[in-house]
């Protein structure tokens, strides 16, 4: 595969934070944002269909239906696998299975918070009250 360099002025916060993440995996600065960038691209490619339908079904769901789906929250779980993984990853190199299940669980927590998203949006515009879902657990 052809490679196309690339030159960027990133904000020093930015920079800081792949700089440390880099010294705590033993990569370089260059390996850390090309895994960010191609992870971004790869997350596109695979919200978009996924993601457009099962926003285009809330649609048809009714008020009771929509409710479950703005109040749908991960099991402990799957949060706390997530939490885990995001935790070794600053500490150390996942392995490459470890790296596909966080890839996966995050994808998985991506879709449930932007269907709560919009079936709270839907309530809303179907002029049920949505204000407990901001404080609701």
């Amino acid at each position: 595969m052809a490679a196309h360099p690339v030159t960027l002025r990133l904000p020093a916060p930015l920079y800081n934070h792949y700089r440390n993440r880099a010294e705590r995996t033993h990569r370089s600065v260059e390996a850390e944002l090309l895994d960010a960038v191609a992870t971004v691209a790869a997350d596109e490619e695979a919200l978009s269909h996924d993601v457009t339908q099962a926003l285009e079904d809330l649609g048809r769901l009714n008020d009771d239906e929509l409710w479950r789906a703005a109040r749908n929250r991960l099991s402990d779980d799957v949060g706390s696998q997530l939490e885990a993984l995001n935790f070794k990853q600053q500490r150390e190199t996942l392995t490459p299975a470890e790296k596909e299940t966080l890839e996966q669980l995050v994808h998985h927590y991506d879709r449930a918070v932007l269907l709560r998203a919009e079936a709270s949006r839907l309530l809303k515009e179907r002029g049920q009250d949505v204000s407990g879902l901001l404080t609701a657990q």
